[in-house]
């Protein structure tokens, strides 16, 4: 039984469709990424010489559209707070979080919603509280107050099953640990609770 999730997904510009290194994509949507190569969708990460990589990274993140977003510690506060208020709202069981400039992680337990629709409200949380704060790292592309500005997550994620206590602790781990590899302080979370292990006798699921 799948009891959690470790969930992953980017801001805009982190991680390409026809990355060289992998993906999980089927296609390449953006025209102006089509001559950077097909999509490569793997389920493992592929390794490649650093400069190589290095060098189409820069060239296919300079053809995009807009430019790439990395948050700064302002804007992953201001995240934060509309992840909470999501979580709080939802009832939503966050194991771990880590909020990162191009990237955001989560370990989550299994909801009523499908992961996937989790992820999107947790972006659309982030997002409002963003133009709240008018802290949107896109806002200068608006050139009127009623424009739609571009999303500044990417449009997947990435979700791993987790169906025992083992899988969840080593992804709890995982995504505590982030920062710091990072070079960036641990990260602590107040909509974050800590796992008290999966009750063997029956578990259900709101």
């Amino acid at each position: 039984m799948i009891h959690g999730f470790h969930l992953i997904w980017g801001t805009y510009g982190f991680w390409l469709p026809n990355d060289p290194r992998g993906s999980l994509s089927d296609c390449v949507h953006a025209w102006e990424l089509v001559k950077f190569g097909h999509a490569t969708k793997s389920v493992n990460r592929v390794d490649i010489p650093p400069t190589e990589y290095a060098n189409w990274r820069r060239e296919a993140r300079n053809a995009l559209h807009y430019p790439p977003v990395t948050l700064t510690g302002r804007q992953a506060l201001a995240a934060a707070i509309g992840f909470g208020r999501f979580v709080r709202k939802n009832g939503l069981v966050v194991w771990a979080c880590s909020i990162l400039p191009e990237h955001v992680h989560f370990v989550v337990a299994r909801h009523n919603y499908p992961i996937e629709q989790v992820a999107n409200l947790l972006k659309g949380a982030a997002t409002r509280q963003l133009l709240e704060e008018n802290l949107h790292p896109m806002q200068h592309l608006r050139k009127t107050h009623t424009d739609r500005l571009p999303s500044l997550w990417a449009e997947n994620q990435w979700a791993t099953y987790l169906d025992d206590e083992e899988a969840i602790e080593n992804a709890i781990r995982y995504v505590e640990k982030n920062p710091i590899r990072e070079g960036k302080p641990p990260q602590k979370w107040s909509f974050v609770q800590g796992f008290g292990g999966i009750d063997d006798a029956w578990t259900t699921y709101h």
